[in-house]
């Protein structure tokens, strides 16, 4: 992370705090001593307080930031994950293995995690929908990805 998204994320939480949001941990610049204060470090956050409506919950943020938004029920849950223009990835959070199916496969997302997060085999495909991107990368999928075809058609 650079100092410039360093910056671009403390704004959004700054924003959280004036959309509303309670802190319960973090938000701020973590203080790891004289060896790594030249980093643009930036503490693990996480809130609560906000819903779906908000910028900092509907926005891709790209720093370590989460807000906490209660559901009561597997629909509401797969409602608000879906309630947006992204879809880069999501993790499904359960004991019962049938449930994280469904529920990962409901989500429009690239990738659903179950139990886990940031786990890749850098050979699966990788990819958002929405506006989290375009096409795959990864494994074989990189070699598309990374290739501009041109089709010469030549009238002999």
């Amino acid at each position: 992370m650079s100092r410039g998204h360093r910056a671009k994320v403390l704004s959004y939480l700054d924003l959280a705090v004036q959309e509303g949001a309670e802190v319960l941990a973090g938000g701020g610049i973590p203080d790891l001593g004289e060896d790594l204060a030249r980093g643009a470090w930036i503490e693990p956050t996480v809130w609560t307080g906000l819903d779906n409506s908000c910028r900092t919950v509907r926005e891709e943020v790209f720093g370590p930031v989460a807000a906490l938004i209660p559901f009561d029920t597997e629909e509401d849950a797969i409602g608000l994950a879906n309630d947006t223009e992204y879809g880069l990835a999501a993790s499904v959070w359960t004991s019962d293995l049938t449930r994280a199916h469904r529920v990962a496969q409901a989500m429009n997302v690239g990738l659903s995690w179950v139990n886990t997060w940031y786990l890749r085999d850098l050979r699966a495909p990788f990819g958002g929908t929405g506006r989290s991107g375009i096409g795959r990368e990864g494994g074989k999928h990189s070699l598309h990805f990374y290739t501009e075809t041109t089709n010469v058609c030549v009238a002999l």
